[in-house]
């Protein structure tokens, strides 16, 4: 004879929650978390009330359900409150200021961007003409290379970063 497994489902939600909060330390999201605490309040405790098992596995559902469409946004958006959005990649390039390394010879020419990149630049048709060693700021990105116009930037010292 073998014994009712479902007896021992209490284990298995345990079990479960506690892989889900594990996963949810590496992620970092709130995702696994708002399931480990369906499991937890759903399932293990429908199981605490002998309900049977598919009430178990429909509760922890709900509960889990619940959690990630109405607690996760709100634990989202006040975890990133104060936040401004970090530019990353070509958004962060306008309005960086640069050096012009290369002379501009046909509009063409180099700068090195004050993040240490050195790009191929293009001077924008309203900018005055700018000597190696001036100062740039850039407009915009065009695919490999950068436009730029002349800018008197502030002079970057040691201590600027």
């Amino acid at each position: 004879m073998l014994p009712d497994l479902t007896q021992y489902l209490w284990i298995a939600w345990i079990v479960l929650a506690l892989l889900f909060i594990i996963i949810e330390l590496v992620t970092l999201e709130f995702t696994f978390l708002m399931l480990g605490a369906g499991t937890l309040i759903g399932g293990l405790g429908v199981n605490l009330l002998g309900g049977p098992w598919w009430l178990q596995v429909a509760a922890a559902a709900a509960v889990s359900a619940l959690l990630l469409f109405t607690i996760r946004p709100l634990l989202l958006r006040l975890l990133h409150r104060g936040k401004q959005r970090a530019l990353t990649n070509v958004d962060a390039l306008y309005g960086m200021g640069a050096r012009v390394v290369a002379p501009f010879v046909d509009d063409l020419g180099a700068v090195r961007l004050d993040n240490g990149e050195t790009w191929t630049a293009r001077l924008s048709p309203d900018a005055p003409a700018v000597d190696i060693g001036a100062r740039v700021r850039v407009v915009t990105v065009l695919g490999s290379a950068v436009e730029v116009t002349a800018s008197p930037l502030p002079e970057r010292t040691s201590d600027d970063g």
